[in-house]
């Protein structure tokens, strides 16, 4: 079963669970599947119009899905997703 690994500022709204085992043959299903499970999460991965939001990273096995199928890219059992909020600041 594929795992989603929930980023340190997000656990919040996942029952602080650092990651979470989730059905689906594609990434889209996965996320689909953790927020059925911890629908809080949905404000804050996706826009009103059910988007990944911009800032919002998703890696299947160390690979931006941006670069493989992005949310259509195939799971497999033994694969992990981390979601890899983006961080701006400074001067």
């Amino acid at each position: 079963m594929p795992k989603i690994h929930i980023p340190t500022p997000l656990r919040q709204y996942a029952a602080k669970q650092s990651a979470v085992d989730v059905g689906g043959s594609t990434v889209a299903d996965a996320l689909s599947s953790l927020i059925a499970q911890y629908p809080d999460l949905r404000r804050h991965l996706y826009t009103e119009d059910g988007k990944l939001r911009a800032f919002v990273n998703v890696y299947l096995n160390d690979e931006d899905i941006r670069y493989l199928q992005k949310e259509a890219t195939a799971l497999k059992d033994n694969d992990s997703i981390s979601i890899v909020p983006s961080i701006a600041g400074g001067r």
